[in-house]
Formats: C-alpha cells, structure tokens, sequence
C-alpha cells in the first residue's frame, strides 16, 4: 500500500494523539526515566521536521528528523496506527526522512529504541534498512531499556 507522506505541521492533532498513545504504551515497558519519547510541543522546535503518513486522510503514522550537527540527525518518533501495522507505513516514512537527511548533507542518521521484545519489529525493520548497532549519542546515557542505533549516509 502506498501512502501520502508530508511534511506536517501538526495543527490537527492526529499526529499528537498517536504520540500519546504511543508514550502510554511505552510505560508498559520501560521506566519513566528511561522513555525518550517527546511531547508534540517538543516536536515543534525548528530543529525538526515532522511528517504524517496518511491513507484517504486517516493518519496512518508518523516520524520526524532532528539536527543533531550540521553533519548528523535523529530519527524521532516513529509510530504506526494500530490499524496499519505491517503494512509498509514505517519503511515509507524511514525512506521518506532518510532522502530528507541526504539531501541536508548529512553523513550519519541515529536513532534510539526500546529495548523490550515489543520493540523488535522495529528493530528489525532498522536493521534492514541498513542501521546499525552504536553506543549512546547526543544527550543519551547507556541504559538497559534503549538501543541506539546509526547509519552512514555517505
């Protein structure tokens, strides 16, 4: 299935009511200190560039592209609806910020996951698409309930 992928500005509030069910489900797994997710008022700094996947209008997932450097960004907040799992919204949207991250000039594109079964789809999807295992980045501690991932651009 292909869906519409857009630079969103997350006036409409789908992309926040994904978000917060997306953080309530992380509670189930992880520790309050160790959830990295970030709030909708967060995702709105200059430093991000947020898209929606959608399908006929409905908000089928989402993620954005945080600056990390002038040479390096963060996947962030990466979530598919519940009724769209395994459909292909992830990858389009992983390739979507991938092409966006290239044409920026950077070098390496990092992300950080949960590190509980629940989370292996992801993971697995990441690894496909060429990321790679790395230590903590950026303002990230080591922690059991992440996995950092990154991977090179150029």
């Amino acid at each position: 299935m292909d869906f519409n992928i857009e630079i969103d500005d997350l006036s409409d509030g789908a992309i926040a009511h994904l978000l917060n069910a997306h953080w309530q489900q992380m509670q189930k797994y992880s520790p309050a200190e160790s959830i990295h997710a970030i709030d909708v008022k967060q995702l709105q700094r200059s430093t991000l560039v947020f898209w929606g996947a959608r399908n006929d209008g409905k908000l089928a997932g989402c993620g954005a592209l945080q600056q990390l450097s002038p040479v390096s960004g963060e996947l962030k907040s990466m979530k598919t609806n519940v009724e769209y799992l395994r459909q292909g919204v992830a990858q389009q949207l992983l390739t979507a910020i991938t092409d966006e991250a290239r044409s920026r000039g950077y070098d390496t594109l990092y992300l950080e996951t949960g590190s509980h079964d629940a989370f292996k789809p992801a993971i697995a999807m990441y690894e496909k698409h060429g990321f790679v295992a790395c230590s903590a980045f950026g303002d990230y501690q080591e922690d059991p309930h992440s996995r950092f991932f990154k991977k090179q651009l150029k």
